[in-house]
């Protein structure tokens, strides 16, 4: 896929925009978004990313299409995740809501950095070394294992990384918030606010689940264009969604699972693709391996919609049918929707 640099410099401009006014608006006029205001921008940039994806398919075809599809959806389930760890950090150091909205758009784009540095590392490591899709996929099985053994979403815990407690144990700090200020004088002397913990332990937490997202992608597609894009469309929209869902991300209790099942599809697919395109030469001479099948795009989008919505929908009924054995303990008397009452 051949992308024009002026293509790249207009794609990043319009981006860096968005960024710039999201970050004008909400540096000036800090405040807890209404429904209507999260639904609008998230139809917004969803709706941006769905029109994106047929301009690729009118320019490039309908494979490079399905390639960001699959990678935006996969990205966007991964930073879902990523924000269920955000809400645990907010409510961990108790940031008042009208103030999440910074901290969110500061971890979002520190979020943008990171894992743009990690796009270029990554393909710069592949083009040299293709042979690195065997060690990608590994990891992202071994990935998958850890994710799965985590538990259901629905764990409130939250362990502040090292750097977060060094941080509060070496920098003279404030227990109060000064508005979104990072350090406050008082006493002549200056000091950290909780703020600023909280964007360490932010920054920390883009910086591991980067370690996870981009060998996801790049088992979905290698263009480097369509990997920064998808990552791009995934993160917008991703602050109105926190408002948005709040803690129905608790009810969530499946995502875990889910995203175990996600991740180790495209760990196995990267081996098998390693395979089909051997260049290792140690390994049957450096010849492609002929049993090993070549998963195609449209396979790897379809096993991301059901095994995404099959996630959604197991989470649903748990949360439902725990409901009514929690009402049916309270009241005996009480008779679940569609069971017959006795004669």
């Amino acid at each position: 896929m051949h992308v024009a640099p002026l293509v790249w410099l207009v794609t990043l401009g319009v981006a860096a925009a968005v960024l710039v006014v999201d970050v004008a608006v909400v540096g000036r006029r800090p405040h807890v978004p209404t429904v209507a205001e999260c639904v609008r921008y998230l139809a917004l940039y969803v709706g941006l990313a769905v029109l994106f994806g047929l301009g690729v398919w009118a320019t490039a075809g309908g494979e490079y299409a399905g390639q960001f599809y699959a990678g935006w959806l996969t990205e966007y389930s991964l930073s879902v995740d990523n924000l269920f760890v955000f809400l645990l950090i907010m409510s961990r150091f108790a940031v008042p809501r009208m103030y999440q909205q910074t901290a969110l758009l500061v971890g979002i784009v520190l979020a943008l950095v990171l894992r743009g540095v990690f796009i270029l590392a990554g393909t710069a490591v592949i083009n040299a070394f293709s042979w690195m899709f065997y060690l990608f996929g590994a990891f992202l099985i071994w990935t998958a294992w850890k994710v799965g053994r985590e538990g259901d979403s629905g764990d409130d815990e939250y362990t502040a990384p090292r750097v977060v407690g060094w941080v509060q144990r070496v920098l003279p700090s404030t227990p109060e918030y000064h508005g979104v200020r990072l350090t406050v004088r008082e006493g002549g002397r200056r000091l950290v606010t909780p703020m600023l913990v909280v964007l360490v332990a932010l920054g920390v937490t883009d910086l591991l689940f980067a370690f996870d997202s981009i060998p996801a992608i790049f088992g979905l597609t290698t263009e480097p264009y369509l990997v920064l894009m998808a990552n791009v469309f995934a993160l917008m929209g991703l602050r109105q969604l926190y408002f948005l869902l709040g803690d129905l991300l608790r009810r969530m209790v499946y995502l875990n699972v889910g995203l175990a099942v996600l991740l180790g599809f495209i760990g196995v697919k990267l081996v098998l693709e390693a395979l089909h395109e051997n260049e290792v030469p140690f390994v049957n001479g450096g010849e492609p391996v002929a049993w090993a099948p070549d998963v195609p795009i449209l396979v790897s989008l379809l096993a991301i919609v059901v095994i995404l919505g099959v996630t959604a929908l197991a989470s649903a009924l748990k949360v439902r049918h725990d409901t009514r054995a929690g009402l049916a303990a309270q009241d005996p008397h009480v008779v679940a929707a569609g069971d017959e009452p006795e004669a």
